[in-house]
């Protein structure tokens, strides 16, 4: 078996439904330039790497009739890389990931770039507001936690107990900026976060906040 990932432009959907849909539309069209460019980095990667440490499933990758989408399946010990290897080229083209398995949509629209850690999923290379409005509610175990970091030292972190409870920190450069709090609600949880990825801070005087002493 084989994981997918599948390339499509940033900003022609919003959600799952709207993906599958856009991609039924590309079904028998040529493929288009940014496609063949991505593929052609892929396979050309892929190439100079020994049969046994292949990345790709399909090999090669693109050449179909798929218009502005490209499928990229690789094995399961694989995907970590693949995934790091699709942001790497995708995200400055202005190119979306979508996670079939996952039923996620990683749209680059209004990212704020950042180091993500998904206790579930790995890293990723940047934060949207719908992706953390996705993300904090749905952790779960073993690894329910999201961290996201701005720089050494400077990073917000949630963690979902078993009875639902998120406890949110944050840190601002040093250990006596480092501050947390526990709430229920996890649009307030994800409101937080994306306000402390673009340094608003507008809300933060909402909940009570107590130094963390590590």
């Amino acid at each position: 078996m084989s994981y997918d990932h599948v390339l499509l432009p940033s900003g022609f959907a919003s959600s799952i439904e709207q993906v599958e849909a856009y991609l039924s539309t590309q079904q028998g069209i040529p493929e288009a330039g940014t496609v063949s460019d991505i593929a052609a980095e892929l396979n050309k990667r892929n190439e100079a790497l020994p049969e046994e440490d292949s990345f790709l499933s399909t090999i090669p990758v693109g050449g179909a009739s798929t218009g502005t989408a490209l499928y990229v399946p690789c094995p399961y010990d694989s995907v970590g890389f693949v995934r790091r290897l699709l942001f790497e080229l995708a995200t400055p083209l202005d190119y979306a990931v979508y996670d079939p398995q996952l039923a996620w949509l990683i749209d680059p629209s209004g990212h704020i770039a950042a180091k993500v850690t998904h206790g579930g999923a790995g890293e990723f290379p940047y934060l949207t507001k719908a992706l953390a409005e996705q993300w904090v509610p749905e952790l779960l175990p073993p690894n329910p936690y999201l961290i996201v970091e701005r720089e050494a030292q400077f990073y917000i972190q949630t963690y979902r107990d078993s009875s639902g409870m998120y406890t949110l920190e944050y840190r601002d450069g040093s250990p006596d900026k480092h501050f947390g709090t526990t709430i229920t609600d996890p649009a307030t949880v994800s409101a937080l976060i994306w306000d402390w990825a673009n340094d608003n801070r507008t809300h933060f005087t909402d909940p009570t906040w107590s130094r963390v002493m590590l």
